[in-house]
């Protein structure tokens, strides 16, 4: 039995009375969520909701958001997590394109459902989350209340079974639907409990999207697998992370880049107990070596598990174990059981450690293709191996470092300057936040670094100071041309700096 849901049936079985949902004042035991997951199963199936039909979520963190995981798993429907930061055309595209019969969200998303429900054609079902439902809406909880005591039986489902549909965050033209199964589900569920010996004893927080790979598989739903606990929070807070892991002992939590920057400049901080967390999760992006440090700091007991991970793989295929977190400090570790990296040069030929290339990845949680764009999928999926593009290298000892983006490599001169290598210098300057770098196109090296700069709040720094400090530690190539000073970076939800927008920022006055 692959079915995710079955393993709350398990649960219910050994500890019904545990606690295993909490958001401020709501809480779940097992055998509620049990409860409430059946019932919805049951109302989702009264609506005509069948196996395969692909069910929308615009939803912000909530516990309905982990009971419509279990049921949809629970009648082998198909789950659509829902970004709800993107605009209007893009759930209307999202949702035309994975061709949803059902949206269930919130009363603010409601009018823009309504503008885009007439283009939808394959649109049946509204449900609302709270508030009034009116017209074609239908109610949640009246839906859970057709059936009390109800009963739904797991949809036996096999590996290759489709679980979800996750968009990817747009770094591209238009979101790819990544179509991830019960069986890439399973593995990375698994890998994670081995990786970090996730039991019962242990709370995740999620502070990040639901909608994200990062919120919802780093490590939350290997976490509920395992027995564990979630707590969650409606949006990221910085001070109500720290608030909800003192009160909660929380274990563990997943932290994009510029929520880790966040958690670290709160006032006081280390009034707060964090000492119960034993790991942190990163990734998105190369984290520098000034704020690792500031991390293990923050979390006395935990170490930094460094990441890498995309949603075509349900995100987690590398973490930099306990062992290593310093003596391989920037990498991002080796990979999670049954899953293989191997660096290739740009004709698919594995390279010797230590030369840059690009990552590729096989195993059990590699996606099984794009939703609708076989051009897509034969173009990532290749001999079996999936063509991430990003580079990197491995070390003698297999471990993995991230260099940079296939298409945010910087070319100067006939030079490859990787632009994490200049980030990372521009971290260790006291006054720089955040920095990003990316190619200016130059008519005589083709192109030159320019940085974009977050200073810290109250800090100064002009841009020929941070490009003295840049030539003291860096060779004359890499040292950015132009300083561009902004409030913040643009980012995609799971925390990777949209490089893209940055390129196309024009050049106005001198830096």
């Amino acid at each position: 039995m692959h079915n995710f849901a079955s393993i709350l049936d398990y649960h219910l079985a050994q500890r019904p009375d545990a606690a295993v949902v909490a958001q401020e004042e709501h809480r779940l035991t097992v055998r509620q969520l049990h409860d409430r997951v059946n019932q919805l199963a049951a109302g989702l199936a009264d609506l005509g909701i069948r196996r395969g039909d692909v069910v929308g979520l615009l939803l912000y963190n909530r516990p309905e958001f982990l009971e419509l995981v279990y049921a949809a798993s629970r009648i082998g429907a198909v789950l659509l997590p829902l970004n709800y930061r993107l605009s209007e055309e893009e759930w209307q595209y999202i949702l035309g394109h994975a061709q949803a019969k059902a949206i269930i969200t919130e009363p603010e998303f409601v009018p823009a459902v309504e503008r885009s429900a007439g283009c939808l054609t394959d649109l049946e079902h509204r449900i609302l989350v709270e508030g009034t439902p009116t017209g074609p809406w239908s109610d949640y909880e009246e839906l859970l209340a057709r059936h009390p005591g109800g009963r739904v039986e797991p949809v036996d489902v096999g590996p290759e079974d489709l679980q979800r549909l996750m968009y990817t965050s747009g770094t591209t033209s238009r979101p790819k639907g990544v179509r991830i199964t019960y069986g890439n589900l399973q593995a990375k569920n698994l890998a994670h409990i081995v990786h970090f010996g996730l039991t019962a004893a242990d709370t995740t927080l999620v502070c990040g999207p639901l909608y994200h790979v990062g919120g919802l598989d780093m490590p939350a739903l290997a976490t509920l697998y395992a027995g564990g606990a979630v707590v969650l929070q409606r949006k990221f807070d910085a001070l109500g992370a720290l608030r909800a892991i003192q009160e909660h002992r929380v274990t563990n939590v997943w932290l994009a880049p510029a929520m880790v920057n966040a958690v670290l400049e709160v006032p006081a901080r280390e009034t707060y107990d964090t000492t119960s967390v034993r790991f942190v999760l990163g990734g998105g992006e190369k984290t520098p070596e000034p704020v690792l440090r500031r991390i293990m700091n923050a979390f006395p007991n935990a170490w930094f598990a460094d990441a890498y991970g995309l949603t075509e793989t349900v995100s987690g295929d590398t973490f930099l174990d306990r062992a290593h977190a310093l003596s391989k400090l920037g990498s991002v570790g080796r990979p999670v059981p049954h899953t293989r990296v191997r660096i290739v040069d740009d004709e698919g030929k594995e390279v010797p450690a230590g030369e840059l290339g690009e990552i590729t990845l096989r195993g059990p949680k590699v996606f099984a293709g794009y939703w609708r764009d076989d051009k897509a999928t034969a173009a990532a999926l290749k001999d079996g191996w999936f063509h991430t593009g990003d580079i990197g290298h491995v070390d003698e000892d297999g471990f993995l470092f991230i260099d940079d983006r296939k298409k945010d490599m910087i070319v100067s001169g006939g030079e490859n300057i990787a632009t994490p290598e200049v980030e990372r210098v521009l971290y260790e300057h006291p006054a720089v936040l955040e920095a990003a770098v990316v190619g200016l196109t130059h008519p005589r090296w083709g192109e030159v670094p320019r940085a974009f700069v977050v200073l810290r709040p109250g800090a100064s720094a002009g841009a020929e100071e941070l490009r003295e400090f840049c030539r003291a530690r860096l060779a004359k190539f890499k040292v950015p041309t132009r300083f561009d000073f902004v409030d913040e970076l643009p980012r995609t939800p799971s925390g990777k700096v949209l490089k893209r927008t940055l390129r196309d920022i024009p050049v106005e006055g001198r830096s």
